[in-house]
């Protein structure tokens, strides 16, 4: 395949993009692929997660162009683009009962019409392979579970030259990934290699986490070999200085430990409009040689 290859990465706040697949999208800037990230919210109703900062009335007050800022560095780490598409984080409900949604945020948006800022924006980039989350939203923030509509209306309307006429000439992407990096069986396999070597494991409250509620197991299909580009990975996350931190549990497994033990990253195909092999290696498997 002579044609540019295209990846679209839709993600939920900024953040999200160096949490989930950014070694995979490091992986394809390397070697030539144009990689684009679409970020829905500004992360405006984030919580200021990392301890040094909170308290900090500058960071409290401008949280929305402090966390702008961090993406644009986390977007040169990683060498992508990067665009918003403009809508305003739900924030993440707590409490039992849980209380309702901010009026105008992003969850509440009707799905048809939140699309359709995306479908305009795969139209003009012009993705072969977009990827995404799943129906779980990876995990329930109100703003995954968004994006996953959105994600699966685009990727079906963006060919369809029926489908929002106002948004630009169709184009249809050939396939569609949800993230599966926060699975069990990587889990298992470096909370064990921790064990082995008498180190501690930040993993023990996950594990515990979901037999607890019982979190259904997803169905592994892509396993991208991206061990080169984890150092680029958690310099674009600690970027986000507001949401990561540097002492927490994301930077507690001893980088070789983790390239020797769970050199990839991994994929769900759920959707493809091109004939591939089960499992793959490369999310443009059945693309590069259409």
């Amino acid at each position: 395949m002579t044609e540019q290859l295209r990846l679209m990465a839709v993600h939920a706040h900024p953040d999200d993009e160096s949490s989930k697949g950014a070694a995979t999208m490091a992986k394809y800037v390397s070697e030539g692929v144009d990689v684009l990230v679409a970020t829905c919210t500004g992360g405006e109703r984030g919580s200021i997660l990392n301890p040094k900062l909170q308290g900090d009335p500058y960071i409290e007050e401008h949280i929305h162009e402090v966390r702008a800022k961090e993406m644009d560095e986390a977007r040169q780490i990683l060498g992508v683009r990067q665009e918003w598409l403009g809508f305003v984080d739900s924030g993440l409900p707590e409490g039992d009962p849980l209380p309702p949604l901010p009026e105008g945020c992003f969850a509440l948006q009707d799905v048809e019409a939140a699309a359709e800022p995306l479908v305009k924006l795969i139209r003009t980039f012009k993705p072969q392979v977009i990827t995404t989350y799943d129906e779980n939203g990876g995990y329930p923030h109100p703003d995954h579970i968004m994006t996953h509509k959105i994600s699966m209306v685009a990727f079906e309307a963006a060919g369809d030259p029926e489908k929002y006429p106002e948004a630009g000439e169709p184009w249809q992407p050939q396939k569609l990934y949800y993230n599966q990096g926060f699975n069990r069986a990587r889990t298992v396999a470096l909370h064990e290699a921790l064990l082995a070597r008498g180190l501690d494991s930040p993993y023990e409250e996950w594990l515990e986490r979901w037999k607890t509620f019982g979190r259904p197991e997803r169905t592994l299909t892509t396993y991208v070999p991206c061990a080169d580009f984890f150092e680029i990975r958690d310099k674009a996350l600690a970027a986000h200085r507001t949401q990561i931190d540097p002492d927490g549990g994301w930077f507690r497994v001893p980088m070789d430990i983790q390239k020797e033990v769970w050199p990839t990253e991994e994929y769900e195909l759920a959707k493809s409009r091109v004939d591939t092999s089960l499992p793959e290696d490369d999310l443009f498997a059945g693309v590069r040689n259409n």
